[in-house]
Protein backbone atom coordinates (compact mmCIF):
# COMPACT_ATOMS: atom_id res chain seq x y z
CA UNK A 1 0.00 0.00 0.00
CA UNK A 2 2.81 1.90 0.65
CA UNK A 3 4.73 1.65 -2.51
CA UNK A 4 1.97 2.27 -4.58
CA UNK A 5 1.44 5.98 -2.83
CA UNK A 6 5.30 6.25 -3.12
CA UNK A 7 4.68 5.62 -6.80
CA UNK A 8 1.88 7.65 -7.28
CA UNK A 9 3.58 10.73 -5.58
CA UNK A 10 6.97 9.87 -7.31
CA UNK A 11 4.42 9.67 -11.22
CA UNK A 12 3.10 13.18 -10.00
CA UNK A 13 6.28 14.91 -8.48
CA UNK A 14 7.68 13.85 -12.34
CA UNK A 15 4.39 15.52 -13.96
CA UNK A 16 4.80 18.68 -12.45
CA UNK A 17 8.79 18.63 -13.25
CA UNK A 18 7.48 18.27 -16.64
CA UNK A 19 4.89 21.09 -16.87
CA UNK A 20 7.83 23.22 -14.99
CA UNK A 21 9.88 22.59 -17.69
CA UNK A 22 7.76 23.05 -20.50
CA UNK A 23 6.77 26.44 -19.59
CA UNK A 24 10.50 27.31 -18.44
CA UNK A 25 10.91 26.50 -22.53
CA UNK A 26 7.91 28.31 -23.20
CA UNK A 27 9.02 31.46 -22.10
CA UNK A 28 12.46 31.54 -23.50
CA UNK A 29 11.60 31.27 -26.61
CA UNK A 30 8.71 33.93 -26.47
CA UNK A 31 11.33 35.85 -25.18
CA UNK A 32 13.78 35.41 -28.13
CA UNK A 33 11.03 36.25 -30.39
CA UNK A 34 10.27 39.63 -28.70
CA UNK A 35 14.11 40.50 -28.51
CA UNK A 36 14.18 39.81 -31.98
CA UNK A 37 11.85 42.23 -32.86
CA UNK A 38 12.71 45.13 -30.77
CA UNK A 39 16.60 44.66 -32.31
CA UNK A 40 17.61 46.49 -35.45
CA UNK A 41 18.26 44.31 -38.16
CA UNK A 42 21.91 43.38 -38.84
CA UNK A 43 23.12 44.75 -42.66
CA UNK A 44 23.06 42.74 -45.42
CA UNK A 45 26.36 41.44 -46.82
CA UNK A 46 27.21 43.81 -49.61
CA UNK A 47 25.09 46.89 -49.31
CA UNK A 48 26.03 50.52 -48.91
CA UNK A 49 26.53 51.93 -45.56
CA UNK A 50 23.79 53.97 -43.94
CA UNK A 51 26.32 56.97 -43.77
CA UNK A 52 27.55 58.58 -47.27
CA UNK A 53 31.78 58.14 -47.43
CA UNK A 54 33.52 62.07 -47.13
CA UNK A 55 35.60 62.45 -50.08
CA UNK A 56 39.26 63.29 -49.97
CA UNK A 57 40.04 67.20 -49.79
CA UNK A 58 42.10 67.18 -52.59
CA UNK A 59 38.79 66.02 -54.61
CA UNK A 60 36.76 68.92 -53.38
CA UNK A 61 39.64 71.27 -54.39
CA UNK A 62 39.82 70.11 -57.68
CA UNK A 63 35.90 70.13 -57.68
CA UNK A 64 35.71 74.10 -56.79
CA UNK A 65 39.03 75.09 -59.40
CA UNK A 66 37.44 76.60 -62.59
CA UNK A 67 37.89 74.74 -65.80
CA UNK A 68 40.69 76.11 -67.31
CA UNK A 69 40.30 78.36 -70.28
CA UNK A 70 40.78 76.85 -74.26
CA UNK A 71 43.91 77.27 -75.84
CA UNK A 72 43.46 79.63 -78.71
CA UNK A 73 45.90 79.26 -81.42
CA UNK A 74 47.55 82.65 -83.17
CA UNK A 75 47.17 82.80 -86.79
CA UNK A 76 50.52 82.24 -88.68
CA UNK A 77 51.88 85.20 -90.17
CA UNK A 78 51.28 85.84 -94.00
CA UNK A 79 53.99 86.56 -96.44
CA UNK A 80 52.54 90.52 -96.05
CA UNK A 81 53.42 90.27 -91.86
CA UNK A 82 56.60 88.81 -92.00
CA UNK A 83 58.29 88.57 -88.23
CA UNK A 84 60.27 91.00 -86.99
CA UNK A 85 63.27 89.12 -86.59
CA UNK A 86 62.76 87.96 -90.47
CA UNK A 87 62.67 91.32 -91.71
CA UNK A 88 65.15 93.95 -90.07
CA UNK A 89 65.96 97.33 -91.59
CA UNK A 90 68.62 99.95 -90.81
CA UNK A 91 68.64 103.68 -91.92
CA UNK A 92 71.84 105.35 -92.07
CA UNK A 93 71.30 109.01 -92.84
CA UNK A 94 74.27 111.20 -94.42
CA UNK A 95 75.57 114.32 -94.56
CA UNK A 96 74.65 115.67 -91.12
CA UNK A 97 76.87 118.30 -89.40
CA UNK A 98 74.84 121.38 -90.23
CA UNK A 99 71.56 121.90 -88.37
CA UNK A 100 70.07 120.61 -84.98
CA UNK A 101 66.44 121.08 -86.75
CA UNK A 102 67.56 117.67 -89.03
CA UNK A 103 68.53 115.73 -85.71
CA UNK A 104 65.25 117.24 -84.14
CA UNK A 105 62.91 115.94 -86.82
CA UNK A 106 65.05 112.45 -87.23
CA UNK A 107 64.39 111.14 -83.61
CA UNK A 108 60.72 112.02 -83.59
CA UNK A 109 60.01 109.06 -86.07
CA UNK A 110 60.47 107.24 -82.85
CA UNK A 111 62.54 104.14 -84.43
CA UNK A 112 66.73 103.27 -84.05
CA UNK A 113 68.31 105.14 -86.77
CA UNK A 114 72.12 105.30 -87.32
CA UNK A 115 73.44 109.24 -88.04
CA UNK A 116 76.76 109.81 -90.32
CA UNK A 117 78.29 113.33 -89.25
CA UNK A 118 80.48 115.08 -91.55
CA UNK A 119 83.44 115.61 -89.16
CA UNK A 120 84.20 119.43 -90.62
CA UNK A 121 80.60 121.12 -90.95
CA UNK A 122 79.78 124.34 -89.41
CA UNK A 123 77.50 122.74 -86.77
CA UNK A 124 79.29 119.24 -86.23
CA UNK A 125 80.22 119.54 -82.15
CA UNK A 126 76.63 120.35 -81.22
CA UNK A 127 75.18 117.39 -83.68
CA UNK A 128 77.90 115.42 -82.13
CA UNK A 129 76.84 116.51 -78.05
CA UNK A 130 72.65 116.41 -79.09
CA UNK A 131 73.02 112.89 -80.54
CA UNK A 132 75.26 111.59 -77.57
CA UNK A 133 73.20 112.74 -75.33
CA UNK A 134 70.31 111.12 -76.61
CA UNK A 135 72.63 107.54 -77.24
CA UNK A 136 71.68 107.43 -80.82
CA UNK A 137 74.34 105.41 -83.03
CA UNK A 138 77.00 107.94 -84.62
CA UNK A 139 79.27 106.85 -87.64
CA UNK A 140 81.85 109.54 -89.18
CA UNK A 141 81.01 110.37 -92.61
CA UNK A 142 84.27 110.31 -93.77
CA UNK A 143 84.98 112.81 -97.01
CA UNK A 144 86.57 111.27 -100.24
CA UNK A 145 87.12 112.44 -103.50
CA UNK A 146 84.53 111.10 -106.42
CA UNK A 147 85.93 110.11 -109.78
CA UNK A 148 83.86 113.26 -111.33
CA UNK A 149 85.89 115.48 -109.23
CA UNK A 150 83.19 116.92 -107.33
CA UNK A 151 84.21 118.24 -104.25
CA UNK A 152 83.66 116.50 -100.93
CA UNK A 153 84.15 119.00 -98.67
CA UNK A 154 86.61 120.23 -96.20
CA UNK A 155 89.38 117.33 -94.97
CA UNK A 156 88.56 115.04 -98.07
CA UNK A 157 91.22 112.10 -98.91
CA UNK A 158 92.19 111.36 -102.05
CA UNK A 159 93.75 108.05 -102.90
CA UNK A 160 96.72 110.66 -104.86
CA UNK A 161 97.84 111.33 -100.95
CA UNK A 162 100.64 109.79 -99.43
CA UNK A 163 99.58 106.84 -97.14
CA UNK A 164 100.72 108.86 -94.26
CA UNK A 165 99.06 111.98 -94.80
CA UNK A 166 95.90 109.65 -95.37
CA UNK A 167 96.00 108.07 -92.30
CA UNK A 168 96.34 111.57 -90.67
CA UNK A 169 93.04 112.85 -92.52
CA UNK A 170 91.47 109.92 -91.12
CA UNK A 171 92.17 110.69 -88.04
CA UNK A 172 91.43 113.94 -87.76
CA UNK A 173 88.12 112.78 -89.14
CA UNK A 174 87.55 110.27 -86.38
CA UNK A 175 88.66 112.87 -83.37
CA UNK A 176 86.07 115.54 -84.50
CA UNK A 177 83.05 112.64 -84.35
CA UNK A 178 83.47 111.94 -80.48
CA UNK A 179 81.38 109.29 -79.71
CA UNK A 180 81.27 107.73 -83.41
CA UNK A 181 81.39 103.43 -83.38
CA UNK A 182 81.52 103.32 -86.89
CA UNK A 183 82.93 105.29 -89.98
CA UNK A 184 81.34 105.34 -93.84
CA UNK A 185 82.19 106.96 -96.64
CA UNK A 186 80.99 110.33 -97.80
CA UNK A 187 81.52 110.36 -101.68
CA UNK A 188 84.72 108.44 -102.20
CA UNK A 189 84.04 106.73 -105.47
CA UNK A 190 87.85 107.31 -106.67
CA UNK A 191 88.91 106.17 -102.94
CA UNK A 192 86.93 103.05 -101.92
CA UNK A 193 87.87 101.26 -105.53
CA UNK A 194 91.83 102.27 -104.62
CA UNK A 195 93.39 99.10 -102.12
CA UNK A 196 95.86 100.99 -101.14
CA UNK A 197 94.20 103.91 -100.04
CA UNK A 198 91.86 102.17 -98.45
CA UNK A 199 94.11 99.46 -96.47
CA UNK A 200 95.30 102.96 -95.07
CA UNK A 201 91.73 104.18 -93.77
CA UNK A 202 91.12 100.98 -92.62
CA UNK A 203 94.73 100.37 -90.49
CA UNK A 204 93.12 103.99 -88.99
CA UNK A 205 89.47 102.20 -88.27
CA UNK A 206 90.91 99.10 -86.67
CA UNK A 207 93.13 100.57 -84.46
CA UNK A 208 90.25 102.22 -83.18
CA UNK A 209 88.00 99.30 -82.71
CA UNK A 210 85.06 100.74 -85.31
CA UNK A 211 83.66 98.93 -87.81
CA UNK A 212 83.00 100.34 -91.09
CA UNK A 213 79.87 100.41 -93.71
CA UNK A 214 81.02 100.87 -97.31
CA UNK A 215 78.27 103.32 -99.07
CA UNK A 216 79.11 101.95 -102.09
CA UNK A 217 78.82 104.50 -104.51
CA UNK A 218 80.50 102.57 -106.98
CA UNK A 219 80.32 98.87 -108.15
CA UNK A 220 84.34 99.22 -108.43
CA UNK A 221 84.26 99.42 -104.45
CA UNK A 222 86.67 97.37 -102.71
CA UNK A 223 85.90 98.77 -99.11
CA UNK A 224 83.77 95.85 -97.49
CA UNK A 225 86.37 93.09 -99.10
CA UNK A 226 89.07 95.00 -97.25
CA UNK A 227 87.28 95.43 -94.09
CA UNK A 228 86.89 92.39 -93.44
CA UNK A 229 89.99 90.70 -94.99
CA UNK A 230 91.62 92.88 -91.98
CA UNK A 231 89.36 91.15 -89.78
CA UNK A 232 87.12 94.63 -89.43
CA UNK A 233 83.52 94.19 -88.70
CA UNK A 234 81.67 95.97 -92.02
CA UNK A 235 78.35 96.01 -94.03
CA UNK A 236 77.10 97.41 -97.13
CA UNK A 237 74.77 99.73 -98.44
CA UNK A 238 71.49 98.23 -99.74
CA UNK A 239 69.70 100.93 -101.57
CA UNK A 240 69.88 104.45 -101.57
CA UNK A 241 66.48 106.34 -100.57
CA UNK A 242 66.63 109.41 -102.87
CA UNK A 243 69.60 108.61 -105.47
CA UNK A 244 67.19 110.57 -107.26
CA UNK A 245 64.65 113.45 -106.62
CA UNK A 246 61.09 113.59 -106.24
CA UNK A 247 58.58 111.78 -104.33
CA UNK A 248 57.69 108.89 -106.83
CA UNK A 249 61.39 107.76 -106.73
CA UNK A 250 62.03 107.88 -102.89
CA UNK A 251 58.56 106.28 -102.49
CA UNK A 252 59.98 103.63 -105.07
CA UNK A 253 63.75 102.91 -103.24
CA UNK A 254 61.81 102.22 -100.00
CA UNK A 255 59.52 99.36 -101.07
CA UNK A 256 62.73 97.89 -103.27
CA UNK A 257 64.18 98.50 -99.16
CA UNK A 258 61.16 96.41 -97.85
CA UNK A 259 61.55 93.57 -100.42
CA UNK A 260 65.08 93.23 -99.96
CA UNK A 261 64.69 92.87 -96.22
CA UNK A 262 61.25 90.68 -96.83
CA UNK A 263 63.25 88.11 -98.91
CA UNK A 264 67.09 88.86 -97.64
CA UNK A 265 65.88 89.20 -93.82
CA UNK A 266 67.86 92.47 -93.59
CA UNK A 267 68.66 95.78 -95.38
CA UNK A 268 70.87 98.60 -95.21
CA UNK A 269 68.88 101.95 -96.95
CA UNK A 270 70.83 105.18 -96.60
CA UNK A 271 69.29 108.27 -96.86
CA UNK A 272 69.70 112.22 -96.90
CA UNK A 273 68.55 115.16 -95.04
CA UNK A 274 65.97 116.07 -97.80
CA UNK A 275 62.38 117.09 -97.33
CA UNK A 276 61.07 114.05 -99.62
CA UNK A 277 62.99 111.71 -97.93
CA UNK A 278 61.66 112.72 -94.18
CA UNK A 279 58.24 113.24 -95.54
CA UNK A 280 58.15 109.42 -96.96
CA UNK A 281 60.26 108.32 -94.19
CA UNK A 282 57.42 109.60 -91.58
CA UNK A 283 55.02 108.67 -93.41
CA UNK A 284 56.28 104.40 -94.51
CA UNK A 285 57.85 104.28 -91.64
CA UNK A 286 54.67 103.76 -88.86
CA UNK A 287 53.33 101.55 -91.52
CA UNK A 288 56.62 99.19 -92.09
CA UNK A 289 55.78 98.61 -88.55
CA UNK A 290 52.78 97.83 -88.93
CA UNK A 291 53.84 95.36 -91.12
CA UNK A 292 55.99 93.84 -88.43
CA UNK A 293 59.38 95.26 -90.11
CA UNK A 294 61.95 96.07 -87.17
CA UNK A 295 64.00 98.91 -87.55
CA UNK A 296 67.54 98.16 -85.99
CA UNK A 297 71.27 100.22 -85.91
CA UNK A 298 73.25 99.31 -88.60
CA UNK A 299 75.85 98.07 -86.23
CA UNK A 300 73.05 95.29 -85.71
CA UNK A 301 73.62 94.35 -89.82
CA UNK A 302 77.46 93.77 -89.13
CA UNK A 303 79.33 90.76 -90.70
CA UNK A 304 82.39 90.21 -88.17
CA UNK A 305 84.04 87.04 -86.83
CA UNK A 306 83.60 85.73 -83.86
CA UNK A 307 86.85 85.92 -82.47
CA UNK A 308 86.96 89.55 -82.93
CA UNK A 309 86.63 91.58 -79.62
CA UNK A 310 83.36 92.57 -78.95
Amino acid sequence: MASRRSRRRLGTGLLLLGCAALLLGIGFWFGGRMEARLRPAAPRVGSPPSVPAVKPIEELVKAARPAPRPQVEEPAPTPATPRRESARIAIVIDDLGRSLAEVDRLEALGVPLSYAVLPFEPRTREVVQRLRGRRAEILCHLPMAARDGENAGPGAISAELPVRRIKRLTEAALDAVPGAVGVNNHMGSQVTADADAMRAILEVVGKRRLFFLDSRTTAESRAFELARAAGIPAARRTVFLDAEPGVEPVAEAFAELLAIARRDGAAIGIGHPRRTTFELLEREVPAALAAGFEFVPVSYLLESDEGLPE
